[in-house]
């Protein structure tokens, strides 16, 4: 380990007089074995950008931050990069952009590691060094929590002619318990400057999509920073609205730019830190979510108007995106029901419901500047209230199915749910066990898939996801899901509405329905099309993308976010005639472990010969097939 000192990198001269990336504090900065080959470097990145240059214009609000001397708005963003020493690399970066603060990447892709490593004994399997990715994380939002190890930006807030500006926020969340206090995370950074104001109320809702709500009485409740107290105390099941006036909204924006500016300064600058040839972004869920918004919103092009990713590889997003470039932005929020706004798709489609025609892609803002993209999902992005991912592939009201562009790729991952549970599987607020289906061996193979695209021209294994011409897609009332004894069906389920879109004229249709479009299912419930993976192509239980919440928690009817489930087959026949399961018992499917086993091996090899999975994950995968058969029959 290197002693831990500060070194000031400064841009070059020639590029000083636009230089978006002024200088990096370095903190730390240690080899991590020779094994690996890597080295790890941490600090402050700081920037200074012109609100004037068009380039910057849409950041909400950055005409009201202050400036220096130059003219230009001062930020700064943690910065942590782990870079292959020369000649490993394959000159690529991996931009893992932060969930809520979290590296994805690590865990994610070398299935385990430190978010922290000391040595190479924390990165995992070492697949992504065993590569040669450059690695790197810049923080971009601004309301994470104080944590250890959670990366932040640092961004000035917006005023009104240096007079602080107030607006109200509001935010909603479903109580799981009967508790009199209730800490609103998602508006964590936003304390009530006028808590006994006449801003404030507090609404209770039968559900988050209920129109009909009740207004609480002002003397039961009460708002203190960002946590609200009810003297009866918060039903469980029911929802609840607040709003209260707050102060001071930082220009959350900046966080598209700290993304765009580390970028291009890695892969322009030949004095950074980490000089990479072609730089890649990375995003689960929120950061997926990000990813989507910050091609939308223009940001892949930079001040000089280069391309910033040459790919994009956005996970576990839908149709959604993100409400970062606003005032009062409220990024941590789940997005469940208010992250989805017209346009969904990537090409150019006509609005039924509001009259404008636009795509994710093809817009003025992305321009000539649209880059390679892989969308990944699972079935809790198409069932999930308001992430609706059906709507990438089909047209607006979803009736048709849209072709691709030629630089865009959609794979859906049947059988699993929005983030793989731990394995054995257990039950946590939902009606049955977690679904632990493992899709991480998948996208291991289509990192490598993009790579190849973007580096050699390679064409990527072809889309797979459900369509409306082969029936493989169908409106949620019409999926054949089977009759399984105390499982409650899904087709009753809605979408919920869209979100006003503020780049186009009158929001784009804000509060339009949206369709809920689903896989179709086979006679055991499990998905038809997608990527079948061996445990859900030779399964020995249902998985789904949904997951009703539990009745201790309230609300039975509504689904538990972001969780699917297991529902297991019976072990044999009479087991399931005994409770009356129309789903085939796992002895009448199998003779023997071996017999499955070799089915498994079967469908694993059809996946690595089409480049859906690697061969060397092989032995891995069937060890997991062999625990779930263990699990399953000794059960």
């Amino acid at each position: 380990m290197r002693p831990t000192y500060v070194v000031l990198a400064l841009l070059a001269s020639s590029g000083a007089a636009r230089a978006e990336v002024t200088r990096v504090e370095i903190a730390r900065r240690a080899d991590l074995g020779v094994l690996s080959g890597y080295e790890k470097i941490v600090g402050t990145i700081h920037f200074a950008v012109d609100p004037k240059d068009p380039h910057n214009r849409m950041v909400v609000d950055l005409d009201k931050a202050p400036v220096n001397a130059s003219g230009r708005v001062e930020f700064s963003s943690d910065l942590y990069i782990l870079r292959p020493k020369a000649p490993r690399g394959n000159g690529a970066a991996l931009v893992d952009v932060l969930n809520r603060g979290n590296k994805v990447v690590l865990n994610g892709f070398n299935r385990g590691g430190s978010p922290d490593p000391e040595t190479e004994n924390d990165l995992g399997d070492r697949f992504l060094m065993r590569f040669g990715y450059t690695l790197v994380w810049v923080g971009w939002e601004f309301d994470v929590p104080d944590r250890p190890m959670a990366m932040r930006i640092h961004v000035p807030v917006a005023t009104d002619q240096g007079n602080p500006i107030t607006g109200v926020v509001r935010t909603a969340w479903t109580a799981s318990a009967n508790a009199k206090e209730f800490v609103v995370a998602d508006l964590a950074m936003y304390d009530a400057s006028d808590p006994d104001g006449s801003d404030s109320s507090l609404l209770a809702c039968p559900s988050m999509r209920a129109n009909a709500c009740e207004g609480l009485r002002r003397d039961t409740w009460r708002v203190r920073g960002h946590t609200v107290t009810l003297d009866t105390g918060f039903e469980p099941g029911t929802t609840y609205r607040v709003s209260y006036r707050a102060a001071n909204p930082p220009v959350a924006g900046l966080g598209f730019v700290a993304i765009r500016d580390t970028t291009a300064w890695l892969k322009h600058q030949g004095d950074a830190l980490a000089p990479v040839r072609f730089a890649y972004g990375f995003g689960s869920s929120q950061s997926g979510r990000f990813l989507r918004s910050f091609i939308y919103e223009g940001f892949n092009t930079d001040e000089r108007d280069r391309q910033v990713f040459d790919a994009v590889f956005a996970h576990i997003a839908g149709a959604s995106r993100i409400n970062l470039n606003e005032r009062w932005s409220k990024p941590t929020a789940l997005g469940a029901y208010n992250a989805t706004a017209f346009p969904f798709a990537d090409a150019s489609l006509a609005d039924p419901v509001s009259g404008a025609r636009e795509g994710l892609l093809a817009n003025p803002r992305t321009g000539a500047h649209a880059p390679k993209v892989f969308y990944t999902n699972t079935p809790v992005e198409y069932w999930g209230a308001g992430r609706v991912a059906a709507l990438v592939h089909t047209t607006p009201e979803g009736t048709a199915d849209v072709p691709l562009p030629e630089n865009v790729r959609v794979y859906f991952i049947p059988g699993t749910q929005h983030s793989p549970s731990r394995f054995p599987p257990a039950v946590t607020s939902g009606q049955h066990g977690d679904n632990a289906v493992e899709y991480w061996w998948t996208m291991r193979a289509l990192l490598m898939a993009m790579h190849k695209w973007v580096k050699e021209g390679v064409a990527p294994p072809p889309s797979q996801y459900p369509r409306l011409q082969d029936r493989t897609l169908v409106p949620a009332s019409s999926v054949a899901f089977p009759a399984i004894p105390g499982v409650a069906s899904p087709r009753a389920l809605t979408a919920g509405t869209r979100m006003a879109n503020p780049s186009l004229p009158g929001g784009a249709g804000p509060g339009a329905s949206l369709p809920l479009l689903v896989p179709q299912v086979d006679e055991d419930g499990n998905e038809r099309a997608g990527i079948r993976l061996p445990e859900v192509a030779v399964p020995l239980a249902t998985y789904t993308g949904w997951n009703f919440r539990k009745p201790e928690i309230g609300a039975p009817n509504e689904l538990a976010p972001l969780l699917g489930s297991t529902i297991p087959f019976a072990v044999t026949r009479p087991d399931r005639e005994k409770t009356r399961d129309p789903r085939q018992s796992i002895q009448e499917r199998y003779k023997s472990r071996d017999e499955y086993l070799a089915r498994v091996e079967q469908v694993l090899d059809a996946l690595v010969l089409k480049g859906y999975l690697i061969y060397d994950d092989g032995p891995r995968i069937l060890q997991r097939a062999g625990d779930q058969w263990d699990l399953a029959v000794d059960r």
